[in-house]
């Protein structure tokens, strides 16, 4: 019989962690046709979440188990933690707050059941949130998928479930700033989505503030591009062609043509064109770096030099 494995990293929710494994998430498990093992991830917390987790106990599931990592490191390794403990065929990953609902797990298994190696869960929209946090997520994709990662649906989150052959394939990258809806999706496997409404938190505020949720997009964007190493190489090549060429005009119209447009360009005018055009030449040298620096920053994530879908190959050679 099949198993799933449900990876849930938990951080700080001693107040809202017993509602949400009772209350949400154990009974929509407990209409699922499979076995689940169910792997809770302690992520450093400083309350008594891990003191909760340890102590829980259900028989809907086949094994409960816990992770207690010895510090904060964070949700993305909290992940990585979760998703390298799990047996299943398939692995579940969802939040601890009670944000994303688990009544539609249901929708991710017929989808995975239908022939789709990742189900990502897209939300449709916020819930009792803002203005900013729905432009900064706008804005957070749009700067992604102008950085050339395409991959990355706008709105998806670590809501989804994945085959074991994803999981395998993720398992086996040794980058440690990773993002891991941004890792599985470079892998390349197929994609079905489903959509939900992000509802708001069981207690408790969320542990991502906007220094946190900055730093991730920062990381995001390095790691999965590199875009922001050469974008000012292609401007610095654009300015020293415009001042080389505006230079020229000033040496014809001031020396050579006597002023016929009377712009009367002083040295002062001459220097600030020459300076821009040196201003360009160091921004192109700076680019000339920073592709070496790019392919010393793709040989240093070690990812695998490509991805092969076993299940749709065929005649392998056993390794």
């Amino acid at each position: 019989m099949k198993m799933i494995s449900v990876v849930v990293p938990v951080y700080n929710e001693e107040k809202g962690i017993k509602n949400f494994l009772d209350k949400m998430l154990i009974p929509a498990l407990a209409k699922v046709k499979y076995k689940v093992e169910l792997i809770l991830v302690d992520d450093g917390s400083k309350d008594k979440t891990l003191e909760i987790l340890n102590s829980y106990e259900t028989k809907a599931v086949s094994t409960v188990k816990v992770i207690a990592l010895s510090r904060n490191f964070g949700k993305e390794v909290a992940l990585a933690a979760g998703l390298r403990e799990a047996e299943g065929d398939a692995v579940l990953t969802i939040d601890a707050d009670g944000q994303q609902p688990p009544e539609i797990i249901p929708k991710f298994i017929a989808k995975w059941e239908e022939g789709s190696d990742i189900v990502t869960g897209v939300r449709d929209q916020y819930t009792k949130h803002g203005l900013i946090p729905k432009l900064g997520s706008k804005l957070f994709y749009w700067m992604l998928h102008l950085m050339g990662n395409n991959s990355t649906v706008s709105g998806s989150t670590d809501f989804r479930l994945i085959d074991r052959a994803v999981v395998d394939e993720y398992n086996s990258l040794t980058e440690h700033n990773r993002i891991t809806r941004g890792l599985i999706d470079w892998l390349g496997f197929d994609v079905a989505y489903v959509e939900y409404t992000y509802g708001a938190r069981l207690a408790g505020k969320p542990s991502y503030n906007f220094s946190k949720l900055f730093h991730l997009a920062i990381d995001s964007f390095i790691s999965m591009s590199t875009t922001p190493l050469v974008i000012f190489g292609y401007l610095g090549a654009l300015i020293s062609v415009l001042s080389f060429i505006l230079g020229v005009f000033c040496i014809i119209n001031q020396y050579i043509l006597d002023d016929p447009l009377h712009l009367y360009w002083n040295g002062s005018v001459q220097m600030a064109i020459f300076i821009t055009f040196l201003v360009g030449l160091l921004m192109v040298s700076q680019y000339i770096t920073a592709l070496y620096i790019s392919h010393i920053h793709a040989e240093t994530q070690n990812r695998p030099l490509f991805v092969v879908n076993k299940k749709k190959s065929k005649n392998l050679k056993k390794k």
